[in-house]
């Protein structure tokens, strides 16, 4: 019989007296439910113009070669004349990887650490979006560990999850887009081309030391990115804020240092999450409709580093397993707006194209919590059953992605057809690391995969 992961509290885990246990009776320590939640995000500037500050930032961390990250169309940005100007200007010597690929896969990754290996860098610098902070992320891994195999670190079971052991060296990110949230976040994601699935490496030392979110820096974007970006937000915020409660969460962990970095949600990620949920219902429409509106493009910057430190430390869940596969599987999408020479499904349409199914199906956890996300997409709940809530919240999300414009309406508007369910579902199933923190999804193997097969034939069309 499946065990479905239902959980419909977030009571803190009452303290078990004292007991005297036979020495026989084994403890099967991977049913012990964990206790405490960690809290980590790097350090942030927030502020217009706040860029042309980064050289000195190097200059007081005492760094004298430098290594920055970009990619081809950012190079040619403002950011990153203001980025080499502060370090020109504080005379520290730099060179530049400019060939990070949007939506990385594991060839571009080894590309950018074979690039830094020889160079010897004291420390990094990423200026672009979350491909490139991700890619400078793993840059820095890597050549902390030049020894290393590619796939020690990686997460279970794709990789071996190998805990990072010591301290990388100082990485600074200055995001050019408004979505991942990867300024704050110690994990980066790539395409593992032979296994058909995204994957990535999470571990709080990866986390930038400091991430300098400057508004100026978003206005670059077209129309198409800041929806795509924005999404990412959305689905952050509402994964991490249904996430099951840390202290349902199993194994406990034997070592602090084998805790992992998404947690389950917890009352300091809720404050983040809760609040980029609202910004992100008010602001991205706003932003995507008009280049000149500046206090959205601002709000929504703000809102995507929110929901960074919030998924950063409570996880994502279901939205982002399915991703996975529907990016890494693409049939031949390309998303417009984005300047690409190859088929793209951006990482924020992959991760929203499922929401308004995932939501349905996982309000039976926690229907109060799916309630009070609707409530922010400007529902009115006061009248609503619980037992509702999931019809609300996904019809909600609906008519956000429909009302927002230009978006796939379904896994059909990407090109793909039923006959694809299969391989989806099982480009999602070695998403362990974020399946675990799904409420409502069975343990059972079969049963987990069709729930997911449900999902996605309930995404085909919305």
């Amino acid at each position: 019989m499946a065990i479905p992961r239902t959980i419909t509290t977030t009571k803190p885990p009452t303290l078990l007296n004292h007991v005297k246990r036979h020495l026989a009776t084994p403890i099967d320590r991977s049913r012990e439910k964990e206790y405490a939640f960690e809290m980590a995000a790097s350090s942030i500037r927030f502020g217009p113009g706040a860029t042309k500050e980064v050289g000195m930032d190097f200059a007081n961390m005492g760094a004298k070669r430098v290594c920055i990250v970009t990619d081809s169309n950012v190079a040619k940005l403002d950011a990153m004349k203001q980025a080499v100007e502060g370090l020109t200007k504080e005379g520290i010597e730099f060179t530049v990887f400019d060939k990070v690929r949007v939506e990385p896969k594991d060839s571009s990754v080894k590309e950018a650490i074979a690039f830094v290996k020889p160079y010897k860098p004291d420390a990094f610098l990423a200026v672009g979006g979350g491909s490139v902070i991700d890619t400078a992320k793993l840059m820095n891994l890597y050549n902390a560990y030049p020894e290393a195999d590619f796939l020690d670190f990686v997460n279970a079971p794709l990789g071996k999850g190998l805990p990072v052991d010591k301290p990388l060296l100082p990485l600074v990110a200055v995001p050019t887009t408004a979505g991942t949230g990867s300024e704050t976040t110690g994990t980066a994601i790539f395409d593992l081309v032979s296994k058909k699935a995204k994957t990535g490496i999470a571990h709080r030392n990866l986390k930038p030391t400091l991430g300098i979110c400057d508004p100026l820096n978003t206005r670059t974007m077209p129309s198409a990115v800041h929806a795509s970006s924005g999404l990412d937000v959305l689905c952050h915020s509402l994964e991490s804020w249904t996430a099951i409660p840390y202290n349902e969460r199993t194994p406990r962990p034997t070592n602090p240092i084998n805790r992992p970095a998404y947690q389950g949600a917890n009352p300091i990620s809720d404050i983040f999450s809760l609040q980029a949920l609202r910004s992100t219902a008010q602001f991205l429409p706003r932003a995507v409709r008009d280049p000149d509106d500046h206090e959205a493009q601002s709000n929504m910057l703000l809102a995507a580093t929110l929901a960074g430190v919030g998924f950063g430390n409570a996880g994502v869940h279901l939205c982002h397993g399915l991703s996975y596969g529907i990016s890494s599987q693409n049939p031949g999408y390309k998303h417009a707006g984005y300047d690409v020479d190859h088929p793209i499904i951006p990482h924020g349409v992959s991760v929203a194209i499922t929401a308004p199914a995932v939501f349905r199906f996982t309000a039976a956890s926690n229907p109060d919590r799916h309630l009070a996300a609707a409530e922010a997409f400007g529902v009115d709940i006061s009248n609503v059953k619980r037992e509702s809530a999931g019809e609300v919240l996904g019809n909600a999300i609906a008519e956000f992605l429909v009302k927002l414009g230009d978006q796939p309406r379904g896994l059909k508007d990407l090109g793909y057809k039923a006959s694809d369910i299969d391989g989806l579902v099982e480009g999602t199933l070695p998403q362990k690391r974020v399946l675990m923190l799904a409420p409502n999804l069975s343990e059972e193997l079969q049963a987990e995969k069709g729930e997911l097969r449900k999902l996605l034939e309930e995404s085909m069309d919305y």
